[in-house]
């Protein structure tokens, strides 16, 4: 994973187990913010070492870009990412672009959501939800 510095633009590496809390910049030492957005998948090593090494619960949007349904929850999914930084991580899977994970999590049907827990799959449903339907789907006890 990298992020990018707000002041200097130097591309720094931020290890799995760092995503939701701030960096610091090598080159110039300033305060990396973390990432408020959903963090897009690009292949299958990535994505195991997010789930793996992540201190909190991982949400994953399975979607396709073809997809109704995946555009219209789209800004949910961002919602909820902005909602939880610093407790849980939110990753999207783009199933024509990481066909894999789609086949190792039998996703059938997208929207499909799935949630993470020190590394184990937790919980998992197809179909378009809201944002507070999620943050209740990432945490059914917090959200309670």
């Amino acid at each position: 994973m990298t992020r990018r510095c707000p002041d200097c633009h130097a591309v720094n590496r931020i290890p799995a187990s760092r995503l939701a809390e701030p960096g610091r910049c090598g080159r110039c030492k300033a305060t990396l913010p973390i990432e408020t957005a959903p963090i897009e998948i690009t292949d299958v090593a990535m994505f195991d070492a997010i789930v793996r090494d992540a201190p909190f619960p991982v949400l994953v949007d399975f979607w396709a870009e073809w997809c109704g349904p995946c555009r219209m929850v789209a800004p949910e999914v961002a919602a909820v990412a902005k909602a939880v930084t610093g407790r849980a991580i939110v990753l999207k899977v783009n199933t024509e672009s990481v066909p894999q994970l789609a086949q190792r999590y039998r996703v059938q049907g997208i929207p499909n959501f799935a949630v993470f827990d020190g590394g184990k799959l937790v919980r998992q449903r197809a179909g378009a939800m809201r944002s507070a339907e999620l943050l209740q789907f990432l945490d059914p006890a917090r959200a309670a």
